[in-house]
């Protein structure tokens, strides 16, 4: 019998950069409790840390840094900022970075190279920045694609929170603060099947997004990430936990017999979920974008996926407002690809609402 490779653990911290204001925290001293033998290193901002962000021989350590390093800082500006797609807000992080290393992540673009996590110690001040934002808005009196009735708040824009809650408490605490909440509601997207979650009573005030695409594509590009099948089969539970459970059909990606693909997947979904998960079910759709910023660091990494992320031939270029050059499928063809596939989850899950697509 051939023998079974060892599956490397998302983390295995060893080394924590911190900001000494971070680590004289309640919260800063838990993270440092759990990852009492890492070794300690003062910076003197979790953005400027050089031999993590920015430095191009990183590369061929991309998985490594993720698994062997942490940050811990303080989060300066806080700000809930409109969003109107996944959300009415982006909520002011309580993380930055991943463990996880998906080949078309946007975070690296902005942060520079690895990124592995860094987790904000000074939660008790976002939390209560976020309860007075929501008392600012009121009742929301005219249903919107986020949600007929709460301010949805988006709690893990730059990281993934299921992953999150395996270093500190940030993320039960939001979860226990939108449960006090009636107005608003939590909302995240994941990749990573935590059920440590389930224990945390939301009472319908966090909505989850599990994050789909075809095994396949996902055994190509979603790097250390849950198996697709274990996603689908923890939509019941959440569920059943009191989670308002979303999909996230993101990325699309385009290749030889994609819809056969997704149809394949979506048959897996119908039936493997139950009435309940149906009936409270919708999703959006995301179509790829992909930069050349990114790309060039994928190549150093992980080559391979940049021959289903990088299609010249399928793709347009577009300056973005950063300055970066990002790429996506061409004006005309773009609204094509989404049609079949919004037909399509009407044909094979008719019961998931497509909240928006694009």
């Amino acid at each position: 019998m051939p023998a079974t490779r060892p599956v490397r653990p998302l983390l295995d911290v060893r080394k924590i950069y911190l900001e000494p204001e971070a680590a004289a925290l309640p919260r800063g001293q838990e993270v440092l409790a759990r990852w009492p033998d890492a070794e300690r290193v003062e910076v003197a901002s979790h953005w400027n840390i050089p031999e993590l962000h920015g430095d191009e021989g990183n590369v061929d350590r991309w998985v490594r840094i993720k698994t062997e390093a942490l940050v811990l800082g303080v989060k300066k500006s806080l700000t809930a900022r409109p969003n109107g797609r996944s959300s009415d807000f982006v909520a002011p992080s309580t993380a930055n970075g991943c463990a996880m290393a998906c080949a078309y992540c946007y975070v690296p673009r902005r942060k520079g190279y690895s990124n592995p996590i860094t987790v904000f110690a000074n939660i008790d001040k976002i939390s209560g920045y976020l309860a007075r934002h929501v008392g600012r808005q009121g009742v929301k009196t005219e249903p919107n694609q986020c949600d007929p009735h709460a301010w949805v708040y988006d709690i893990g824009e730059s990281s993934d929170c299921s992953v999150d809650a395996t270093v500190s408490d940030n993320v039960r605490d939001l979860v226990e603060l939108f449960r006090g909440l009636p107005t608003a509601k939590a909302s995240f997207a994941t990749k990573h099947v935590n059920r440590d979650l389930l224990d945390w009573d939301p009472q319908g005030r966090t909505r989850i997004r599990f994050s789909l695409m075809p095994d396949r594509m996902a055994r190509l590009v979603d790097v250390r990430t849950s198996r697709i099948a274990d996603r689908i089969a923890a939509i019941d539970d959440f569920v059943e936990a009191g989670y308002e459970v979303h999909l996230n059909f993101s990325p699309v990606i385009v290749e030889d017999g994609w819809l056969e693909q997704w149809a394949e997947l979506l048959d897996q979904v119908e039936a493997g979920i139950g009435a309940r998960a149906k009936a409270q079910l919708a999703c959006e759709v995301i179509m790829l974008t992909h930069n050349d910023r990114l790309h060039e660091v994928n190549l150093g990494w992980h080559p391979k996926a940049e021959e289903v992320l990088w299609r010249p031939d399928l793709q347009q270029p577009k300056r973005s407002e950063t300055g970066g050059l990002n790429v996506r499928y061409r004006t005309g063809q773009k609204g094509r690809y989404v049609t079949a596939l919004t037909d399509l989850i009407a044909e094979r899950l008719p019961s998931c609402r497509v909240r928006y697509a694009f």
